[in-house]
């Protein structure tokens, strides 16, 4: 039986047939479409609990694809394959609501793991953990009580919101626009490094290599998932 069925969106043949070897090792059921046409009428034909998308499609942009999807199937996990150099194409593309993205050229490995995060990221949205714990740190989203260790951690509200965020969006980077959106301090993003910065001095054993809150150069922020 099969873990979960991918569809994997991107013109290149060489690419699909790297893919489809590669997951089909893990169990993944593989489906596949070659343009956006194909990959909405995939979709429409139902059964599909995640997609691999390439921006680089010949009959649509793969932002306005990605628009679509996330308009008519809201809750599907979506995990980019861009270039090393397009970072403003990252940016777009989670800010259009991607859950993920990886960059070509990739490793299967790390390809694997964004899609592990990603679909046990649906499945934490669809049933919330109260409690969220990697490491040693820990966060009860119920009592609002943080801790590293046996250690109580003092937040403030504004501190305590942006992690909020960022656990229930654990293993899913954040761009800036998003962290700004769902816990809104000023619209200058040097606010947002500050209460980043601030986060990891009371968290991090060494901020200035953290192991929890780490940064997606130009895209934004992403805690770590319990592995």
């Amino acid at each position: 039986m099969s873990l979960a069925r991918i569809l994997v969106i991107d013109d290149e043949p060489p690419i699909r047939r790297l893919l489809r070897t590669g997951l089909g090792t893990q169990d993944y059921a593989v489906a596949e479409a070659a343009d956006g046409a194909a990959a909405l009428a995939a979709l429409e034909a139902g059964g599909v609990d995640l997609a691999i998308l390439d921006l680089g499609l010949p009959d649509m942009p793969g932002h306005a694809l990605l628009a679509a999807i996330r308009e008519r199937w809201p809750d599907l996990p979506v995990v980019i394959l861009s270039s090393r150099d397009d970072e403003r194409g990252k940016v777009e593309a989670l800010d259009l609501g991607a859950d993920d993205y990886v960059t070509k050229p990739f490793g299967m490995n790390e390809l694997l793991a964004r899609i592990r995060t990603a679909l046990r990221h649906r499945l934490a949205m669809q049933g919330e953990r109260a409690v969220f714990r990697v490491d040693d740190l820990s966060v009860d989203l119920v009592r609002r009580v943080v801790r590293v260790g046996e250690r109580a951690v003092k937040l403030s509200p504004r501190e305590y919101e942006f992690l909020r965020v960022l656990v229930q969006h654990a293993g899913k980077v954040l761009t800036h626009a998003q962290l700004m959106r769902h816990a809104p301090a000023s619209s200058d993003p040097q606010y947002l490094r500050v209460y980043i910065r601030q986060l990891r001095q009371k968290l991090e054993p060494d901020p200035e290599r953290p192991r929890y809150l780490l940064t997606e150069t130009g895209v934004g922020y992403r805690l770590r998932a319990p592995d």
